[in-house]
């Protein structure tokens, strides 16, 4: 296992390069948002970096594959995010946020009141923080439901 995770961590760094390259061509006009189109790519670039030197540099000696039943787990936790990814355009932030977290936050092992609440809490707290902290131009809601 010790050269399939340098192997994978040297692959990411490669990505990352990639990433960063990709995003030097981004155009940036005099009104973007604060974070930017151009440094969010190399501030993702460079915990890509980051990480994959640590698999290279300290690999782990034994993985343990999952099987079973976690299989299953980890295959939900795929669609989930998938569907997040295709849910968060026409349904804003906050929604297809709440339902995501909660659902995941569900299946590591909370009580699904608990984890209704957290989704709910994380959708509409990141979106603050997003929106009223950061700046960013972030739609909360559907199109045509308000803010």
């Amino acid at each position: 296992m010790i050269r399939g995770d340098r192997i994978f961590g040297a692959v990411m760094i490669v990505i990352a390069l990639g990433y960063i390259l990709s995003a030097h061509g981004i155009q940036t006009s005099f009104m973007s948002d604060p974070v930017g189109p151009r440094l969010f790519p190399y501030m993702i670039a460079a915990v890509m970096i980051v990480s994959a030197t640590v698999m290279i540099l300290r690999p782990d000696p034994e993985a343990e594959w999952p099987a079973g039943p976690m299989l299953a787990q980890l295959g939900l936790a795929l669609v989930v995010l998938i569907a997040y990814a295709y849910a968060i355009t026409p349904l804003g932030f906050i929604i297809p946020t709440a339902i995501a977290s909660g659902i995941l936050s569900w299946q590591i092992g909370g009580h699904p009141t608990r984890a209704a609440i957290t989704g709910l809490g994380l959708g509409i707290g990141l979106w603050i923080m997003f929106r009223l902290v950061l700046g960013l131009s972030l739609r909360g809601l559907p199109h045509g439901w308000g803010f």
